[in-house]
């Protein structure tokens, strides 16, 4: 079993940044596909980066430029540094792993097998 918990959330101004942490234990594998999601009040649930075995990564149009998403291998450690952050980023993030060399599309998100329970993310002024 994998175990995945987040870190790093909280309230910050528009145009600040955050970094976001997700540390991975039990069965987990540097191996795995890993990413980023997140799900704001009324919408449904999106893709924000991910990252595969050999460090190729994707991102939604909407975070390119901002976002950087990497992992520390030694440290089994996920991250998230999110730059210029906007209102529209406000939202719970989700991390998730996928026992998978590579990872899918940004949009099957179902196909991640482990997630966090998410860290709460506000952009205010």
């Amino acid at each position: 079993q994998v175990q995945l918990v987040e870190s790093g959330g909280g309230s910050v101004q528009i145009g600040q940044s955050l970094r976001l942490s997700c540390a991975a234990s039990g069965t987990f594998y540097n191996s795995f596909c890993m990413g980023w999601f997140r799900q704001a009040p009324g919408k449904e649930r999106e893709g924000v980066a991910t990252i595969d075995k050999d460090g190729s990564t994707n991102y939604a149009d909407s975070v390119k430029g901002r976002f950087t998403i990497s992992k520390d291998n030694t440290k089994n450690t996920l991250y998230l540094q999110m730059n210029n952050l906007k209102p529209e980023d406000t939202a719970m993030y989700y991390c998730a792993a996928a026992e998978a060399l590579l990872c899918p599309p940004l949009a099957f998100d179902y196909v991640m097998d482990y997630w966090g329970k998410g860290t709460l993310v506000t952009i205010s002024s």
